[in-house]
């Protein structure tokens, strides 16, 4: 499979907190790789990195053979490169609808048609008996879904999603779940996922990215990185 994001050598400071070391990676093309690591890791800097919403200090992000670093973040996203909050934000006092049409105008210059895409997104994501219901009155996994909705109006070939099943149920993510494959397979999305619900995150990805005071400590499938002695000491304190 060919690589279609590409990290080298990037590198975060904030004063005197080195956030990623020197972080190496690439991610193929159709993939879905999970990102994991203990709070502070900087799994999320991560991905404000990539997008440019913090750009890191040094290093570079490349994005089918383009260098990411240095532009502005709608121009990322316009390339095809977005990616959803780390807390679930959406516009409480307008419908789930138009929630999803201010997206789409990113890609429709007219109202109509991005409302038109909107209901198409609205579908795919089970939430179209919602369409009306001002964002305020739909459950937290309701508004987690139309978080993703949102951002896959963008028609992203990548898209970067943090702990979207945050505060979910079992059943709820599940549902999860099916939505973020049938995603990845059928509309062709490349996903880097971070979840701290490893059984969820394990279930999805083809592999698994671990991070640890910002440095990468493992890449490589579920079974072999849930098992791996640094992996197992970062969450626990203790290598077995």
């Amino acid at each position: 499979m060919t690589a279609i994001l590409r990290l080298e050598s990037v590198d975060q400071r904030f004063g005197g907190l080195h956030a990623l070391k020197n972080v190496s990676f690439e991610v193929e093309e159709g993939e879905i790789l999970g990102v994991i690591g203990p709070n502070g890791a900087g799994k999320s800097t991560l991905f404000d990195a990539i997008v440019g919403v913090v750009p890191p200090v040094s290093g570079h992000v490349w994005f089918r053979g383009e260098d990411l670093i240095g532009q502005k973040v709608h121009h990322v996203v316009s390339r095809g490169v977005a990616k959803t909050s780390q807390t679930v934000q959406v516009f409480t006092e307008m419908t789930v609808l138009d929630n999803v049409a201010v997206a789409s105008l990113g890609k429709h210059k007219r109202l109509h048609d991005a409302r038109d895409a909107a209901r198409h997104e609205l579908e795919f994501w089970g939430l179209a008996a919602h369409a009306n219901t001002q964002a305020q009155d739909i459950t937290l996994a309701q508004r987690s879904t139309l978080e993703l909705a949102r951002a896959v109006t963008l028609e992203p070939a990548v898209l970067l999603i943090d702990e979207v099943m945050a505060g979910l149920n079992e059943v709820e993510v599940d549902t999860m779940l099916n939505r973020l494959t049938s995603a990845n397979a059928e509309r062709n999305i490349t996903l880097l996922v971070i979840e701290h619900n490893m059984r969820a995150l394990m279930k999805i990805s083809h592999r698994i990215l671990a991070l640890d005071y910002g440095e990468v400590i493992a890449l490589d499938r579920p079974e072999t990185v849930s098992t791996d002695p640094r992996v197992v000491e970062a969450y626990l304190g203790v290598a077995e």
